[in-house]
């Protein structure tokens, strides 16, 4: 039921997604757009009851509780992100606003990018970790749901520590550009989105 309730959360917020960008833009309705773009946050807190409720009912702790942890914890910290990078699409498709710039490919504003990649899986894991705490506490087999779920915060520090090397190596080792430089290279350093998103 869990995976399920995961799987309903990420099309829940894609859906009410574009229904914001298609309200605020194409059918110009800017107020009713923000209203639906306020309520993203909304399914979160759907899922972390949910997923609450499930355990508290007797529901035996499993790996499905724990995606749900790290579920929460990655869109909290990279929802924002991907809703600004949304937005500027929307606006250059709709509105005729500057195309959003690329996240930066290389030298020390590639590697500012990848730092501020980094912290914000710092904090979705710091999310993940907590509802994970939170979960084990409400579970009616509270030592049952602390066995199986605190090994998933020990897989937290684990993505912290694989991404943070990720991150310092273009710290360390920084990606010359071409000369003459590339046509279209952005210098935001925060810009992009969660996974695959940039």
């Amino acid at each position: 039921m869990i995976i399920a309730l995961i799987a309903a959360a990420e099309v829940g917020f894609w859906l009410v997604l574009a229904a914001g960008l298609a309200a605020r833009y194409p059918l110009r309705m800017p107020r009713l757009g923000g209203a639906l773009l306020l309520c993203v946050p909304l399914i979160d807190l759907l899922l972390l009851s949910a997923t609450a409720a499930d355990l508290a009912r007797g529901g035996e702790p499993s790996a499905a509780h724990g995606l749900a942890a790290f579920y929460l914890g990655f869109t909290v910290a990279y929802g924002h992100r991907l809703v600004r990078w949304a937005d500027g699409h929307a606006a250059h498709r709709f509105q005729g606003a500057p195309r959003p710039a690329k996240p930066p490919r290389y030298g020390r504003a590639r590697a500012r990018h990848e730092l501020a990649l980094w912290r914000q899986t710092v904090i979705a894991v710091v999310i993940a970790a907590a509802v994970l705490q939170f979960l084990i506490a409400v579970a009616q087999d509270g030592s049952a749901a602390g066995e199986a779920l605190t090994g998933w915060q020990l897989r937290g520090l684990q993505i912290v520590a694989v991404h943070g090397l990720i991150a310092g190596s273009y710290v360390v080792w920084p990606r010359s550009a071409p000369p003459g430089g590339e046509p279209g290279e952005g210098s935001a350093a925060t810009g992009g989105l969660r996974s695959g998103s940039g």
